[in-house]
């Protein structure tokens, strides 16, 4: 096991992960999808504009799920914004750091092939420890609870966490 982490300690970072992931990817294709959508309608008036010219641009639509997936992993928020909203990051399995880009762009490359190869290499996260999806062992990512990152506070603001009496 990595990360120095007890069975506790595992079960606490990736307790209904699966289902907080399921949900978070059906908002994230929502946004994708007015990403597209914008970008879409945009690059068409652009090249009625342009008379032609620029109806090319709209060959790069097929980068912004990409980009979206890519750019908000090596973020500072280390999640998308689904992931983000319900309480999920993505951390690095060796030491629970934040992903490098080079990280974000394997384990984005690799989702997207596995969903063009009908999805059901997604089903390796029911039998893996921590829950990971084939992208995130070939990437070296793992996704878990926020809430189970963050120390817990103190009594009432007192440093350590002690109660008064």
């Amino acid at each position: 096991m990595t990360y120095g982490l007890s069975m506790i300690e595992d079960e606490l970072l990736t307790r209904g992960v699966l289902a907080r992931r399921l949900l978070a990817w059906c908002v994230d294709v929502f946004l994708v999808a007015i990403l597209v959508a914008a970008c879409w309608t945009t690059g068409l008036v652009f090249g009625l504009m342009t008379l032609g010219l620029g109806m090319p641009l709209l060959g790069l639509l097929p980068l912004v799920p990409l980009a979206y997936h890519c750019l908000f992993l090596a973020s500072s928020l280390s999640a998308t914004p689904g992931q983000a909203l319900f309480g999920l990051r993505v951390r690095r399995n060796d030491d629970m750091g934040q992903p490098s880009f080079a990280q974000a762009v394997v384990s984005t490359l690799i989702f997207y092939m596995t969903l063009a190869t009908s999805g059901l290499l997604l089903l390796v996260a029911l039998f893996t420890i921590r829950k990971r999806t084939l992208h995130d062992l070939l990437s070296g990512l793992v996704v878990v609870r926020e809430r189970a990152l963050t120390p817990p506070a103190g009594f009432w603001n007192i440093p350590g966490g002690r109660s008064p009496t």
